[in-house]
């Protein structure tokens, strides 16, 4: 019998594999579909402290192997999470995790606060490298004196796991992911989407609105594997991989490559089934290859 239980600094998963954030909504939309309750943790949508109705469409774009996507954090703003959302999601036996961003720094600490009094929520993700939004996000996660400045804030704010998410389009992710960790977070996740663009050469038009977007799915995986596997060099909290995972076999490289614990973002677009499919995938290897927890897997990359 394959233990599956992973411990992350006071917050503890039933398995490795959790979904992320902008591709789950809330849980609800995908309760049809699997028992979240089989999943380790859910990071529902990005939630900002006022409402935001994101960039105007067009704002997603097919690409070969991925999208590219400028939704813009479009949300109802953390007030209405608090009285509509979490009811509906706070006897959800997993961790649901929710996505915080902002505008300021002010704005993330005022956010954080709201969150820290909902007893069913046992974590945030701090959002500071969503590249699709004209102020905050990425522009605090780019520099290590930038992520200081909003990890130290929301540190004193904000009393539970602390995850911060960090940017892939910087020049050394490490160093990103040591600032973040000297100012309190209890955990990174990696990657989130790389800059990127299309264009509609019969129009002769950019294929969204901003321009440029967020480029996710598998053909940002070697990146995000890269990145991962660096930043599990250079810290000791907990590494959250994401990036391009699809199948248990990809959950398994990031494992191996530093991660403790995964994300699923856009297969849920293809399958939404695909996170539970996954968790039990990964029992499978671990069985097949005589771990007998599956933290095992945690660094377990041969060079």
């Amino acid at each position: 019998m394959v233990n599956e239980i992973i411990k992350l600094e006071g917050l503890t998963l039933k398995n490795p594999v959790m979904t992320a954030s902008g591709t789950f909504g809330y849980g609800l939309e995908y309760a049809d579909f699997i028992n979240l309750e089989d999943l380790g943790g859910v990071v529902v949508k990005g939630t900002t402290l006022h409402h935001r109705e994101g960039n105007p469409y067009p704002r997603m774009a097919e690409t070969p192997s991925g999208m590219l996507n400028a939704v813009g954090l479009q949300n109802k703003g953390v007030d209405y999470f608090v009285q509509h959302i979490y009811p509906a999601i706070k006897d959800i036996k997993t961790n649901m995790i929710v996505n915080v961003s902002g505008s300021t720094i002010d704005d993330y600490v005022a956010a954080a606060e709201k969150i820290n009094e909902l007893d069913n929520i046992p974590a945030i993700e701090l959002n500071v490298s969503c590249p699709n939004v004209k102020q905050g996000g990425m522009a605090f996660g780019i520099t290590c004196a930038g992520i200081q400045q909003v990890v130290t804030a929301v540190r004193k704010a904000y009393k539970k796991h602390l995850i911060v998410k960090l940017s892939p389009n910087v020049g050394n992710i490490a160093e990103i992911a040591v600032a973040a960790e000297s100012c309190g977070a209890d955990s990174v996740s990696l990657i989130n989407t790389l800059l990127g663009m299309a264009v509609d050469a019969e129009t002769r038009r950019p294929k969204l609105s901003t321009v440029s977007g967020g480029l996710s799915g598998a053909c940002v995986k070697p990146v995000a594997l890269r990145m991962v596997w660096q930043v599990y060099k250079a810290v000791k909290i907990p590494v959250i991989g994401l990036g391009g995972i699809s199948s248990a076999t990809d959950a398994v490289e990031f494992m191996l490559a530093g991660a403790s614990a995964i994300q699923i973002g856009t297969a849920n677009f293809i399958d939404p089934a695909i996170s539970v499919k996954v968790a039990r995938g990964i029992v499978e290897y671990c069985e097949r290859h005589g771990f007998a927890n599956v933290s095992d897997l945690t660094g377990a990359l041969q060079q």
